[in-house]
């Protein structure tokens, strides 16, 4: 991609900022071969949500549940970082201040060099007791002889189930960081999923770039919208700051 491929008033707005918010979807960790939960190959697709992300549905079988979940981290653990998560890295080292929130769970940021990552729905590195709080890494998943903890409850994935809050610590700090941003990149989620989404709309100051190759519920709000994915859209991005 080439500057004439983005808006002018885009590019001025980057350089100038002071703070960007970047929030990325399981649309970028596509381009790294994993599959969306909502797309037409997504992890749904075969399965119930109900009974493999909720409370509810890990109480009734939570053996099912960790052997879904065991397979997700070896998917994410044989997946290697895209360019589109190598971008954001670099982005940190030319703009002041830079928050990521995520939407992903896969660590793929962090693994791409990123520093600071929020990630809002969790995480597939550890797993927690939901008596006792302790945790346990994951770095190959659970083995299933582990789901019954000493202490008379169960590990259960450090992930955010439907029906459950986000961290609070998290997301304060990614509501914080949404509203001082002077440009907001939405890159790679389709904007369905609240409240999560409503971080790019909170802030009627900031300059908002929707990065993706399909329209988003979020599309007609945003100030640009680059039709690509990240992995191409966010590398010339980053080249072009660099001028």
């Amino acid at each position: 991609m080439t500057q004439k491929s983005f808006s002018s008033v885009f590019l001025a707005s980057l350089k100038s900022a002071r703070f960007v918010f970047v929030l990325t979807g399981a649309g970028m960790s596509a381009e790294s071969g994993l599959p969306t939960f909502r797309g037409v190959d997504g992890y749904w697709q075969n399965h119930r949500v109900q009974d493999l992300a909720s409370p509810q549905g890990f109480a009734r079988d939570p053996l099912t549940v960790w052997r879904w979940y065991n397979e997700r981290i070896r998917a994410y653990s044989g997946a290697q970082p895209n360019a589109g998560h190598y971008a954001p890295a670099q982005l940190e080292a030319l703009v002041p201040d830079m928050t990521i929130a995520t939407q992903t769970v896969d660590s793929l940021h962090a693994r791409a060099g990123s520093k600071n990552v929020l990630e809002l729905h969790g995480h597939l590195r550890e797993a927690r007791c939901t008596g006792c709080g302790v945790t346990l890494p994951l770095a190959n998943g659970l083995d299933e002889s582990l789901i019954d903890h000493s202490c008379g409850e169960r590990f259960r994935p450090q992930v955010v189930w439907f029906g459950e809050s986000l961290p609070q610590d998290v997301w304060s700090r990614a509501e914080s960081a949404a509203a001082r941003a002077d440009v907001i990149l939405v890159v790679g989620t389709s904007a369905q999923v609240y409240p999560a989404a409503a971080l790019a709309l909170q802030n009627d100051r900031a300059f908002i770039a929707e990065i993706n190759p399909d329209a988003t519920g979020l599309s007609d709000r945003c100030d640009c919208v680059i039709r690509e994915g990240a992995a191409v859209a966010l590398p010339a991005i980053v080249e072009l700051l660099r001028l």
